[in-house]
């Protein structure tokens, strides 16, 4: 099956931008994706009306890779440091099977006061690295 053409789009509602993304996010294009949500975050210091909230909306998408799922990882973290909201809206089967599967759905679709925290992953008592044999 041929690769879907990807495409990007941007449309300023107030203070809402809405990104339809089109077509197979993966290695080639997740940049893209990228660049363009970077780019809203950097011009809402100097917009006369901040962005709050930024719209992933992917009725679109024909397949999601991991390089895909990662845009979408640091595109969270982005948001979350600069205070505005991501919604992923009209997702397919597709993606929400990858985000399920990789245990990432909550992360990326909650707010981050609605997520739960994350599992406590304590170090063992001795976390100098695998014990040696006594010196001879």
């Amino acid at each position: 099956m041929p690769p879907s053409p990807f495409s990007l789009s941007a449309e300023t509602r107030g203070s809402v931008v809405v990104v339809r993304v089109g077509g197979d996010l993966d290695y080639l294009t997740h940049g893209q994706l990228l660049d363009a949500v970077t780019v809203v975050l950097t011009r809402r210091h100097a917009a006369r009306h901040p962005v709050a909230d930024i719209r992933l909306e992917f009725s679109r998408l024909g397949s999601v890779d991991s390089s895909g799922l990662s845009a979408l990882l640091q595109i969270r973290r982005l948001v979350d440091e600069a205070g505005v909201a991501l919604h992923l809206d009209e997702r397919p089967a597709v993606l929400d099977r990858l985000l399920d599967m990789t245990g990432t759905l909550e992360l990326l679709t909650c707010p981050p006061e609605n997520r739960s925290p994350p599992e406590n992953i304590s170090a063992p008592e001795d976390a100098t690295g695998p014990a040696r044999p006594p010196a001879t």
